[in-house]
């Protein structure tokens, strides 16, 4: 129904064979989305001079946009799964879904796997002020269609769809496409360490409670832990102490 309290965001280093530091720190309230962080983490990156050359970030930072704004605004690859494609057509293997439409992106129209080009191509607001297109396919081309049933479940109305300007949208398909394969995989794994800095926090410095009310103290306080935070991870490379790895639980021992 609610969210109370403040939300953590933190950002380090992550080389394989070298010190892994805490970069930022920013807080926010709880009710705030992480993909609106996103572009403000990198901002304030880019003031310290501290941006990476890719941004492995969890799947809520991620959306089309982002992707292609990181690389034009900071020359950063972001890297997160994206939303699959959600609709019927995706789920099955003979339907149609965007990814077989070819879309001619000068000429402002899209074929569809039967070669029937679109009637009409309107780009507008959806109602979170993103920009998209709807394409439309005619009814003398839709109709008599024998691979209807593979492209729309509409009794009469034709075929319509809706997509992103084209370099959110291919990069959206880009993203899709790789993701599933073992190459993105294991370099989408490096994002696990991430997870051991909130549990190192959590478990052994109080990340989880405040000691004083208010946005900006309990901001002061992430600050403050994370150098904490640092300071102790720095102490453990000069003491030649190896990053820890990822503990298997009890449950997932028994199938090993």
């Amino acid at each position: 129904m609610t969210w109370t309290g403040y939300k953590v965001h933190l950002t380090e280093t992550c080389e394989a064979n070298a010190l892994h530091v805490i970069t930022h720190v920013e807080t926010t309230e709880a009710a705030v989305s992480d993909v609106d962080m996103t572009e403000p983490i990198h901002q304030a990156l880019a003031a310290h001079q501290l941006l990476p050359d890719e941004h492995v970030v969890d799947a809520g930072y991620v959306d089309a946009e982002l992707i292609v704004q990181s690389r034009q605004d900071f020359n950063i690859e972001l890297m997160g799964p994206v939303r699959p494609d959600v609709s019927w057509q995706a789920q099955h293997e003979q339907a149609y879904d965007i990814s077989q439409f070819t879309i001619d992106w000068k000429g402002k129209c899209a074929t569809c796997p039967q070669g029937k080009q679109s009637s009409s191509w309107t780009p507008y607001l959806d109602p979170w002020e993103n920009e998209v297109i709807r394409v439309k396919w005619r009814h003398k081309d839709c109709g008599p269609c024998d691979h209807r049933s593979w492209c729309t479940t509409a009794k009469t109305a034709p075929r319509h769809m809706t997509i992103r300007p084209e370099p959110q949208h291919m990069a959206l398909q880009r993203t899709r496409q790789q993701q599933t394969t073992p190459e993105w995989k294991s370099r989408y794994d490096v994002r696990a360490g991430i997870e051991g800095t909130l549990s190192q926090g959590l478990r052994c410095f109080g990340l989880r409670q405040c000691r004083y009310i208010g946005l900006a103290k309990t901001r002061l306080q992430h600050v403050a832990t994370a150098a904490a935070m640092n300071i102790d991870r720095l102490a453990a490379w000069l003491d030649g102490r190896p990053h820890a790895k990822a503990r298997t639980s009890r449950f997932a021992a028994l199938a090993s």
